[in-house]
Formats: C-alpha cells, structure tokens, sequence
C-alpha cells in the first residue's frame, strides 16, 4: 500500500543524486525525476577534480544516473519559470551567479513541472517558497 505521506513524484537535486545511495527511500517521492541541469553537473563533475580515484566515483555516477534516469529537459515553460525564480532570488537579496544559478535551474525545471524538488542542501533554495516546493531530505 503506498504511503500517503509520500509524494508520488519529485525532482531531485544534483545533491540528493549524489547521496541517493546512503537515503532511505521513504524520504524520497515514489517516483524519482532528475533535471537535464543535474545530468549536466555531475558530467562536469569527473573534470572537477584532479584525483583518480574520486574522477572514477564521480564517473561512475554520472553513469548510473544516465541510465536510471530520462531527465526532464530544461524547455520554454522551465524557462518562463526561471524568469520568477530569478526575481525571487534578486528581490531576496541572493545572487544567482555559479553553481547557485544551476540550483535556480534545478529548480525552474522543477516548478515547470509541476514538482517538488528534493535536497540536501535547502539553504540553496531559500527565497523560493510559493513558486516551488523544497522538501530537505
């Protein structure tokens, strides 16, 4: 019997995809949706580093995720719905520059999408209230 606490779909942050293996799975919706944004993270990620053996876990990932995952495209209605999202963040005082603009996308996908995001890392969505759902895991 699915459980009624849970949401049946979400999108999950670059973080969450990063931790997915160590979360219990009742603090995730039923359904998992990744953003074409995180794909585009953790492909980057391997040349973000200079050790071998991190490069090979952060390839590994971005393997895994590839293959579980048809990420949602970041579209004309994602960007529509970043346009709100950046007015949010400079009316909140943040700036959307680096990997804070990704966060941003992340999360105007989601809103396009209709969907909660999921993160580890709530602070990176603060300001965001009434646009899109953030749910800290």
């Amino acid at each position: 019997m699915p459980d009624p606490q849970r949401a049946q779909r979400g999108v999950i942050d670059t973080s969450v995809v990063i931790d997915l293996e160590q979360l219990e799975a009742g603090q995730l919706p039923i359904e998992l949706a990744v953003s074409a944004i995180t794909l585009a993270e953790l492909a980057a990620g391997p040349h973000a580093t200079g050790d071998a053996d991190e490069r090979a876990r952060r390839q590994d990932r971005l393997q895994r995720a590839e293959a579980a995952f048809d990420p949602l495209p970041f579209d004309g209605e994602a960007a529509r719905a970043y346009g709100r999202i950046y007015a949010a963040e400079v009316a909140s005082g943040r700036k959307a520059r680096g990997t804070r603009a990704l966060d941003l996308l992340i999360a105007a996908t989601a809103c396009a999408a209709n969907l909660p995001v999921y993160t580890r890392n709530p602070e990176d969505f603060r300001g965001l209230q009434g646009i899109v759902d953030v749910v800290t895991v």
